[in-house]
């Protein structure tokens, strides 16, 4: 019996010890910690889990209504800007997949990922336009090229639909927030993607809340 119990704690011991192994290439450079824009750091604070620890000063976002949402469109808009989020299946036979131990993915067409726990995505990120006034703002593909598994909507207790997506706009009028809580389990990962004065500024990415 003690000799069963101490081949299972190993197992189990080994299996701990070879997740710990599994390279994890994500950069850490968009982390909301590594911001120097003081301005963006103290808006996002207010409503990001990578900012939380900085959100003592609290200031209002006005927060754009979310106007209509679909399995694969998302749609944010009021009387100045709309937003529009798509989505679309993964289809891996078109990407190259870098694998650990033959059987964790680590690396889409040579690129660190964020979504899910070392497997490969089923969804992705397909575009986001923002129309501000009358320009047309589009974020560039690598603003979310590695960015998976987008989560549009959960079911609460009760089974209704809510959201964690939002867009919020600065109160100096200037930059607009586009936010997504998004991945499963361990690929859990938060992205604000910043629009300053109708262009794309930049992204800020965290995980391991």
């Amino acid at each position: 019996m003690r000799i069963t119990a101490s081949l299972i704690l190993c197992l189990l011991l080994n299996h701990a010890f070879s997740q710990d192994d599994i390279p994890d290439y994500r950069s850490k450079k968009d982390n909301f910690l590594k911001m120097q824009e003081k301005d963006i750091r103290a808006d996002l604070s207010q409503f990001t889990f990578g900012g939380i620890s900085e959100s003592l000063t609290k200031h209002r976002l006005d927060a754009i209504p979310l106007l209509g949402v679909k399995d694969d469109v998302m749609l944010f808009s009021n009387d100045t800007v709309t937003v529009q989020i798509t989505t679309g299946n993964f289809d891996a036979t078109k990407h190259k997949v870098t694998w650990y131990n033959d059987e964790h993915a680590v690396k889409l067409d040579n690129r660190a990922f964020w979504g899910t726990e070392h497997k490969v995505p089923k969804r992705t990120i397909t575009s986001i336009v923002a129309v501000i006034e009358a320009d047309t703002v589009v974020l560039p593909q690598v603003a979310f090229v590695d960015l998976y598994e987008p989560q549009f909507y959960f079911a609460d207790a009760k089974g209704n639909r809510k959201t964690y997506c939002a867009v919020y706009k600065s109160l100096d009028k200037r930059k607009y927030y586009i936010y997504m809580l998004n991945g499963t389990g361990t690929g859990r990962y938060e992205v604000t993607w910043v629009i300053q004065d109708k262009q794309y500024l930049r992204r800020v990415v965290d995980w391991n809340f």
